[in-house]
């Protein structure tokens, strides 16, 4: 691998389990979209402030496979699998062999509407914590503190993660993994306020710069994981 990779890679891992933002691009031959990623845990309101004036996209948490079956979060395309347009397979333009990894909306119990930023932060949080709980073998009652529908995307990951689905999700959980920290991490598109597009690779990796957040994409992460992998 080359060091420049590793050191890039590592300097977002780092920099997650600091509980800094980090932004994260895919492919050019996928979503071709550039996320934030903060670690759920580490979410304040102004986090979610800055994802949704900077980003624009849907705020979601990605969650680890694992968690996701101990806490009872279903894919939406399995729980609505008795609706006529419930997601089938092929149908994602970017992605044929997979379906997407929507779970959940979710507000936690102690929300009001569950829109605010105090609101979606507080749900991250406790998602968070509810993850870090199943991933020990300790899960909370999910029910006694969540409701759903609600306000919060969740999205869980692919089992085999990087080995098998190579979106956002998977990438975020894949650098949670590999730093070792709770396997929650909560993301948002960057979108573009004049074109009504995704932000182009190149004026994310600007705001990256501008902004002082390492910009790391889904290539690098891959090839680090590929040498690192941790499920």
């Amino acid at each position: 691998m080359d060091p420049e990779t590793s050191k890039l890679v590592e300097k977002a891992i780092e920099e997650l389990k600091n509980g800094r933002f980090i932004l994260l691009y895919d492919f050019a031959d996928r979503e071709g979209e550039t996320d934030f990623a903060i670690r759920s845990d580490a979410v304040n309101p102004r986090d979610i402030l800055r994802m949704r004036k900077d980003g624009g996209g849907l705020i979601c948490t990605s969650i680890h496979s694992k968690a996701a079956e101990l806490m009872g979060l279903p894919f939406a395309s399995d729980a609505l699998r008795m609706t006529k347009i419930a997601e089938r397979e092929g149908d994602i333009p970017y992605d044929k062999e997979n379906h997407s990894s929507f779970s959940l909306w979710v507000n936690h119990c102690d929300t009001y509407t569950g829109i605010p930023d105090n609101d979606r932060a507080l749900t991250a949080n406790r998602l968070a914590e509810h993850v870090k709980q199943a991933m020990a073998g300790t899960p909370l009652e999910f029910r006694s503190e969540f409701r759903t529908p609600g306000h919060m995307a969740t999205l869980r990951a692919n089992d085999r993660l990087l080995d098998k689905r190579r979106g956002q999700t998977e990438l975020s959980i894949a650098l949670a993994q590999l730093g070792g920290f709770t396997p929650c991490v909560t993301i948002c598109e960057m979108l573009d306020d004049n074109t009504g597009k995704a932000l182009t690779k190149a004026d994310a990796e600007a705001y990256a710069k501008k902004n002082g957040f390492v910009f790391v994409g889904g290539k690098e992460v891959v090839e680090y994981w590929e040498a690192h992998k941790v499920y």
